[in-house]
This record gives structure tokens, C-alpha cells and sequence, in this order.
């Protein structure tokens, strides 16, 4: 019996130390090499001071900001409870929160076409991204919060537009939190020097 069971205890050492030890660490150390910003998580720094990933969304309510998608993950974005609605297209309670949100951007966006990802929340209930379409029709309340010209906000949103992914997956995207810290930039570029 001690026979039989020597080969497989040993076997499952060589695999723990394989692919429990060594695999991991080497592909941790590929991706520090390779692409270190990515393995750490794509963390975006100001003032020394990390402030977000580009990779989960941030909730931004004040008027003068770019308002993300809603997140089916709570009010703060929280990581740990991602995951969609679960909720049917028919489903009730889907309808009336998508109805509310539009109800509340229509002062926002004025006689626009209100872009469906700014009632919807992506599938992560995590997602960082909106459509140009998205940061367009938000441009007009953004203006009016910070006393600047409409069509000044156009080009800064065009420079922070992503395109697909290998040029066919996904589709065209704009990160939030990059686009807002643009924004302070320009704000803090345009005013007048003291």
C-alpha cells in the first residue's frame, strides 16, 4: 500500500511546486517585465497620490464632472460586489430604473438622444468606459458648471476617445476618470492667471 501511495505523494509535490509556485512566479515576473503598469493594476497617480485604476469605473456626481455608467455593483463601484442586475429586459424594476435615469439626465442633455449606456449598467457593474456618444451629450451640463464654451470640451473629448481593440473588438470608448482629470487640466490651463 505504502508503495502505491509514495509515486502520488510525490507527484502531487511536483505539481504543487510547479504549478502553484513556480508557474505563478514566472508568469508574474513575465508581466512586471513586459508590461508593468498592466500587472500592477493600471493605477493612475496625481500628486503622488494613486486616485483610481483605469480599469474600474469611479462615481463622479458632481455636475461639473463626467458621470460614468450606472453600476449595478452599489453606489461606490465596490470590486467585491461585481456583477450585473441579473434582471430581464422585461423585468419591471429594469424598466422603471432605467426610466428614472432617463428622467433625471433629460435637464442634462436637453432635446439630445440619451445614449443607452448612460441608463445601463455594463455587465461588471465595474466599467470605466463610455461611448463618445455618452461624453457628447454630457458636455452641454458640464460647460454650464464651469463657465467654459461647449465647443471647448469637444476636442478634449475626441483626444481621450480609444478605438476598438485590434481595430474589431469592442467598440470606440472613452475613460471616465482620464477625461475628468483632462478636464481640471484644461479648466486649470483656461482661467485667467492671478
Amino acid at each position: 500500500m505504502l508503495k502505491e501511495l509514495r509515486p502520488a505523494f510525490i507527484l502531487v509535490l511536483i505539481m504543487t511546486v510547479l504549478t502553484g509556485l513556480a508557474y505563478p512566479l514566472a508568469m508574474t515576473g513575465i508581466a512586471q517585465l513586459a508590461f508593468p503598469g498592466r500587472a500592477n493594476g493600471s493605477l493612475i497617480v496625481k500628486d503622488g497620490q494613486v486616485i483610481g485604476s483605469e480599469l474600474i469605473g469611479q462615481r463622479f456626481t458632481r455636475p461639473e464632472y463626467f458621470h460614468p455608467r450606472p453600476s449595478a455593483a452599489g453606489e461606490g463601484y465596490e470590486a467585491d460586489k461585481s456583477g450585473a442586475t441579473n434582471l430581464s429586459p422585461s423585468n419591471k424594476q429594469l424598466v422603471d430604473s432605467i426610466i428614472e435615469r432617463a428622467n433625471a439626465l433629460r435637464a442634462d442633455v436637453g432635446d439630445r438622444r440619451i445614449p443607452i449606456d448612460l441608463v445601463t449598467s455594463s455587465g461588471s457593474g465595474l466599467d470605466p468606459h463610455i461611448s463618445p456618444q455618452s461624453a457628447f451629450a454630457q458636455a452641454a451640463r458640464i460647460a454650464r458648471a464651469r463657465g467654459l464654451p461647449e465647443g471647448d470640451l469637444y476636442p478634449l473629448i475626441r483626444s481621450h476617445i480609444e478605438e476598438r481593440t485590434f481595430t474589431i473588438l469592442g467598440e470606440r470608448r472613452v475613460n471616465v476618470l482620464q477625461l475628468n482629470l483632462a478636464l481640471d487640466r484644461l479648466a486649470k490651463d483656461s482661467s485667467p492667471p492671478r
